[in-house]
């Protein structure tokens, strides 16, 4: 009989595809597993509403647990609560940072005027002087940025809240 603290540990070795040193467990996306008397039930949030990746998730819950003998997998998406950056656990955000991009930082609240911008640190260098390039990188929840020390372009998974 598996146990769920098995199939969490099953979970962490289902990437995703569009961050592929990130976990679906380290992104947040799994939100609860039950046991149930055949097989198990998995809970997924995605990251946003139209967020393209989830149905290769999904697909590679049921592989990976089907590799693991666990043949009856129920995959079900929910919207609410909504994800936010704040699920990405620190080992993610170490990962993110060693692979390239710039792990969420705590924004400002937007609504403040004449607020400062959030200073994205530079994930190569470590400078926080850096600049917005565009408010979208190579996916909708990451912004492009350069770093002005070392010139290097860099994405950053935008802060969701």
């Amino acid at each position: 009989m598996v146990t769920e603290k098995q199939i969490w540990a099953y979970l962490e070795e289902v990437f995703d595809p569009e961050v592929p040193v990130l976990t679906v467990v380290d992104l947040g996306v799994v939100q609860k597993v039950e046991l149930k008397d055949d097989g198990c039930k998995i809970v997924i949030t995605p990251t946003y509403s139209g967020c393209p990746a989830m149905k290769r998730i999904e697909d590679d819950i049921h592989e990976k647990l089907a590799e693991k003998g666990i043949e009856k997998v129920e995959v079900e998406l929910v919207l609410s609560p909504a994800w936010t950056t704040d699920w990405i656990t620190e080992i993610g955000k170490k990962k993110l940072k060693e692979y390239g991009i710039a792990p969420p930082e705590d924004e400002v609240d937007k609504s403040v005027l004449f607020a400062d911008p959030t200073v994205v640190p530079c994930p190569k260098c470590d400078s926080r002087n850096t600049k917005l390039i565009s408010q979208f990188g190579s996916t909708a929840c990451k912004a492009h940025y350069q770093c002005n020390d070392c010139l290097e372009p860099f994405d950053y998974f935008k802060c969701l809240r």
